[in-house]
């Protein structure tokens, strides 16, 4: 990169003076790309939040995976693994989708805690049927976040992230109905 009186040439989006203490990024970390900065601003604040609720979903699901007991512990115990990693395999790519855009994404565990709207669930014991019907809802909850941040990412013509989240809508939603399914009270007429 070469500077020429105090500004600095970037291969991104914009030139970025050394002394601009408005940027938002970092001019070390521009990326360039053909979307106005006030889509990228808006779209990695969208998916910056849908990263933070992956984490926090991602823990109380491991939570709940460490700590289920009961006659269908092994069942339960497994599926809640399997589930924890599919949340944790969204984090990287929700990440690297913010740096593509040109935005800069979660830094710190303190800044995972301001940005999620999951709640975290820090009780000694839960019983396994609540602790599925409340994944059930976390995860009916990141759907509809989803939905909504597909909604800006169109109207912003940000197919990237739109084709992402539809891939990861679609995973939640089976994670939803796997816990629905897991958490219905047998019948009365049940053997």
């Amino acid at each position: 990169m070469s500077t020429a009186a105090g500004v600095r040439f970037l291969t991104g989006r914009f030139n970025v003076s050394k002394s601009n203490k408005s940027a938002k990024v970092s001019p070390d970390l521009d990326t360039p790309t053909d979307l106005p900065q006030a889509a990228v601003d808006k779209i990695s604040a969208s998916l910056n939040v849908l990263l933070a609720d992956a984490f926090a979903l991602y823990l109380k699901t491991k939570n709940f995976h460490w700590h289920v007991s009961g006659r269908h512990f092994r069942d339960y115990h497994l599926m809640l693994d399997e589930q924890s990693d599919a949340i944790f395999a969204t984090t990287d790519q929700l990440a690297e989708r913010v740096r593509k855009l040109g935005g800069t994404t979660i830094r710190s565990i303190g800044q995972i805690a301001k940005l999620q709207t999951i709640q975290d669930n820090d009780d000694d014991y839960v019983p396994p049927r609540e602790m599925l019907r409340e994944l059930m809802e976390d995860n009916k909850k990141m759907a509809a976040a989803m939905r909504k941040a597909h909604k800006l990412c169109d109207d912003n013509e940000d197919s990237g992230s739109a084709s992402l989240l539809e891939v990861f809508i679609d995973e939640t939603e089976r994670r939803t109905w796997f816990l629905f399914e897991a958490s219905r009270q047998e019948g009365a007429n049940a053997a």
